[in-house]
């Protein structure tokens, strides 16, 4: 059996190389059409705060497993806390807000969440993936009854 192949990039001001390579992979993975849209602005919004709150120093990895695509967008800095994912979900912010980052993101992924592995912050970015690109192609053989 063959390990799946895991996405992994260094943060760098260079969003734009970091949103295709998500893009790719997401494609690759079975997201399409507005969710592989929303995928990519949430991605590029967590990493847009590495550069700006995060120490400035991060890492994107994504993987997938039967039924959801995760990023993970990891920082150096450890100051986002679930207090700020709590607030973000619960709270619109004002119309003159400089960044929606974490509003969107919460609006934009099926799930997120946050954890503090080595004194870094890591966003936790889910997706699941559609139906079918879950389901495998029947493997029988003719199941005709002229084959019995």
């Amino acid at each position: 059996m063959q390990a799946p192949f895991h996405l992994r990039c260094t943060i760098t001001n260079n969003l734009a190389l970091t949103r295709d390579l998500v893009r790719v992979y997401a494609t690759h993975a079975g997201l399409s059409g507005a969710r592989l849209d929303h995928l990519v602005l949430a991605v590029n919004e967590a990493a847009a705060n590495v550069l700006e709150h995060g120490g400035g120093r991060g890492t994107v990895t994504a993987y997938t497993d039967a039924t959801v695509l995760t990023v993970d967008v990891c920082d150096t800095a450890g100051r986002l806390r679930a207090e700020h994912l709590a607030d973000a979900r619960l709270t619109r912010p004002s119309p003159s807000a400089r960044r929606l980052g974490l509003w969107l993101i919460h609006r934009l992924c099926d799930e997120v969440g946050i954890d503090h592995p080595q004194g870094g912050s890591r966003l936790r970015l889910r997706m699941r993936l559609p139906l079918a690109t879950r389901l495998r192609p029947w493997q029988g053989g003719d199941s005709s009854p002229a084959a019995s």
